[in-house]
């Protein structure tokens, strides 16, 4: 499988990453991730150049890490800057240090040519790092190619089925979609407003909601690897009123960063961002442990999937439906930016 190799992934949070080194791979890059005495993150290659033992599981000596097969040790630019018996460094003893830029709570890392890391590409998630919303998160690794992953976000009327008892009611699949792709940013968006809705356990638990509600999913996804689904959920009939804040309805902005381990490995980062109940610790522990079931209904359904896809013949034919339209938008993004290599939205 080709990747954008061109475009920055989330590789932890910005709370995983400190003084212990962290092992992530992406794009089949093995990184070792660690903070430096003064809180920068750093991202090198996590091979020693001498005997390719992973300096993740080597050790920090201040801002340096000390390989733990023979001792070369490195600063922060991947340089080598001590060989055990000899003065001597030789010119190539170095590792590969990647791009990061933290934001938004994310730890975002450039995997491709380091000459067109732009960091003004990277698209926002406010809400992870805004005091005025809880947020709970996680990450779970997939054993299945990041491109199912997608599929499955951007199609939510497998709530329905996948996601009864907790996400998904009858109205998810039944209700019609609207898609919109913006060419010249590389943004897809699809939309699902539900105007009379069963309430989901989801959110009849965590905003007291009684009766049945308006409920609106709106997605909006920047390939490769960022998607944000936008949810409104309100006593039904209730709308966003045409002029000023939208404050008798609930709001949770559920974000994941969609990020290629390997052709068919995957890390599945999640979060869920709300506004309302702020300080209630009792509903942060409800949706922490719900969207983690959640997110672990698809994960095996994805590993299950990726096993049914790698036994399959070679161009084997899906079948898409006026369901999938956003799920292929995406897919022609990705392609194209795979394709030209692009930086940002693909052109």
């Amino acid at each position: 499988m080709a990747f954008a190799r061109n475009q920055w992934y989330v590789t932890a949070y910005s709370s995983e990453v400190g003084r212990d080194l962290l092992a992530r791979t992406v794009l089949g890059e093995p990184l070792v991730l660690y903070r430096t005495e003064s809180g920068e993150a750093v991202a090198l290659a996590d091979r020693c150049v001498h005997r390719r033992y992973p300096l993740s599981e080597s050790r920090l000596d201040g801002d340096t890490i000390v390989c733990g097969y023979h001792g070369f040790t490195y600063d922060q630019t991947g340089t080598c800057v001590f060989v055990p018996g000899q003065q001597r460094i030789p010119r190539t003893a170095r590792v590969a240090a990647y791009p990061v830029v933290e934001q938004d709570s994310l730890i975002w890392v450039w995997i491709g040519d380091r000459d067109r890391a732009d960091p003004t590409t990277i698209p926002r998630a406010p809400w992870l790092d805004d005091p005025r919303y809880a947020v709970v998160r996680g990450m779970e690794p997939l054993n299945a190619r990041y491109s199912l992953l997608v599929d499955n976000l951007m199609d939510l009327s497998h709530e329905t089925y996948l996601h009864g008892g907790y996400i998904g009611t009858p109205e998810v699949a039944n209700t019609p979609i609207t898609t919109e792709v913006d060419e010249e940013r590389g943004i897809v968006y699809v939309s699902r407003h539900m105007d009379d809705a069963e309430c989901p356990p989801f959110y009849a638990k965590s905003t007291g909601i009684q009766g049945r509600i308006t409920r609106w999913q709106d997605i909006e996804y920047h390939p490769p690897c960022l998607y944000l689904l936008h949810s409104r959920i309100a006593p039904q009939g209730l709308y966003p009123p045409a002029e000023g804040e939208d404050s008798d309805a609930f709001h949770a902005e559920i974000v994941y960063a969609i990020t290629p381990s390997t052709e068919h490995t995957t890390y599945d980062f999640w979060a869920v961002a709300r506004d309302f109940a702020i300080d209630d610790e009792s509903v942060s522990e409800y949706l922490h442990q719900s969207n983690r079931t959640v997110v672990m209904q698809d994960v095996t359904a994805l590993n299950i999937l990726e096993q049914v896809i790698a036994s399959e013949p070679d161009k084997y034919q899906e079948l898409s439906i006026n369901i999938d339209t956003g799920g292929l938008a995406a897919r022609r993004l990705i392609a194209r930016m795979v394709e030209a290599g692009t930086v940002g939205a693909p052109r």
